[in-house]
């Protein structure tokens, strides 16, 4: 491993992969069998060009923290299905993408660690997905809004949550209703399951990365130092 900052949150971002165009070849050459296998699934050329991109820039990027090559890195995945690196579970990570925007975070040291992030797209099925993943607290708050507002918090909470259930490695199997946000302050805990351990243990991270997109890091060390890098 390199010399390590643990208090440093590193995000990595692009707002669009396509712009990794003449790395292409170079990126395919990094995956390994199981994720070309996969690249190779999507009948969609722009699907395929974009898991290149996304998993080839998630290599390129990881190999700055150790001692390997973006292809010699080996990834294992929970059997949950949050994927880390085998020979170095010691450093977290975790990816997102929206249609062709990329987030990954980083934290050189072992925690519970969360990435999120979505466009802003004008929805009729708003109410009925507060009213199955949003808590009491919450779904009252979003429903004395106006509908402009409405859509923005209903963003700002989706990827807190989300980000937060990737965190603890159980998807929206976990409930995305079961972490709450104080929607006064949104950035702070109200409420996580017992088995995600104290609310006063995680902290969020909100990212700004383009009018239209919102973002956010969770994860269950407090105080870290916010790193943006722009990969395009």
């Amino acid at each position: 491993m390199c010399k390590k900052s643990a208090n440093k949150l590193d995000v990595y971002y692009s707002l669009d992969l396509l712009k990794q165009q003449e790395k292409f070849a170079d990126y395919w050459q990094t995956l390994d069998q199981r994720e070309q296998a996969i690249a190779q699934r999507f009948k969609l050329p722009l699907l395929t060009e974009r898991y290149v991109f996304a998993h080839g820039l998630l290599r390129e990027s990881l190999a700055k923290y150790v001692p390997e090559s973006a292809a010699e890195l080996e990834f294992s995945i929970t059997d949950r299905g949050k994927p880390f690196l085998a020979k170095y579970p010691e450093l977290s990570f975790n990816m997102s993408h929206a249609e062709n925007a990329w987030v990954l975070a980083v934290v050189e040291q072992s925690c519970q660690l969360g990435i999120d992030i979505e466009y802003f797209k004008e929805r009729d099925s708003w109410a009925g997905l507060v009213k199955k993943c949003f808590a009491l607290e919450e779904a009252e708050y979003w429903q004395g809004l106006n509908a402009e507002e409405q859509g923005i918090v209903f963003y700002q909470l989706w990827v807190r949550k989300e980000a937060f259930v990737k965190a603890v490695g159980q998807g929206i199997t976990l409930g995305l209703e079961a972490c709450v946000f104080n929607p006064m302050a949104i950035d702070q805990f109200l409420r996580v399951p017992e088995v995600c351990d104290v609310v006063e243990s995680w902290a969020v991270y909100p990212l700004n990365l383009a009018p239209d997109l919102l973002a956010a890091v969770v994860c269950n060390q407090k105080k870290l130092s916010l790193n943006l890098i722009n990969r395009e």
